[in-house]
């Protein structure tokens, strides 16, 4: 018998360790491509094990995909707690995490490139993003910060496709020049 049928069990630990190595393949492979069997054999459970967490191969992958919008959420709200309550504020957090992201050989590059083809995905995505903005809507209801976003988004998918050479002083000029209309706005 394996470790795993001797070990205590220890739930919560076994589901991250479940999530952080699909999540790691996902990057590696896509999120497509993800086995259940590797993830089990990398998380040191059985596959049965995998199953009591994931009971399908769709459970794991749409847990992946929502532990990585709830990072980015994490990523916004320290962002947000930095700054000031005001005019844009989540715009502002949105494009700096953003652009904070790496964007190839990690979990997000999968998730995004996943996004594009599969409906829940898009619709996970898209559930997040519409409640961020109500939430944030006495801040971030203008149009013009709408362009900001997505212009963020169009920037990481560049880097991503690896279309521009990803350099720190471009990256930081691309930050100064999504944040003027914001900083031009504010009170």
């Amino acid at each position: 018998m394996s470790r795993a049928h001797h070990r205590k069990k220890a739930p919560e630990q076994i589901r991250r360790a479940l999530l952080d190595h699909a999540a790691e393949m996902a990057a590696a492979r896509g999120l497509g491509n993800i086995s259940l069997a590797a993830v089990a054999r990398a998380a040191g459970v059985t596959k049965g094990g995998l199953f009591h967490h994931f009971p399908t191969r769709k459970n794991l992958v749409e847990a992946v995909c929502a532990d990585l919008v709830a990072a980015m959420d994490a990523l916004i709200d320290g962002h947000m707690a930095a700054g000031p309550r005001v005019y844009g504020a989540f715009t502002r957090a949105y494009v700096l995490a953003t652009l904070e992201r790496p964007p190839r050989g990690n979990p997000w590059a999968a998730l995004s490139m996943a996004a594009l083809t599969d409906p829940d995905l898009r619709a996970l995505w898209a559930r997040w993003l519409e409640a961020r903005l109500a939430r944030h809507a006495d801040t971030d209801a203008d149009p013009d910060l709408e362009v900001v976003r997505h212009a963020a988004d169009g920037a990481w998918l560049a880097d991503l496709l690896g279309t521009e050479p990803k350099t720190a002083a471009r990256t930081a000029a691309l930050r100064e020049r999504l944040l003027a209309p914001i900083e031009r706005k504010m009170p």
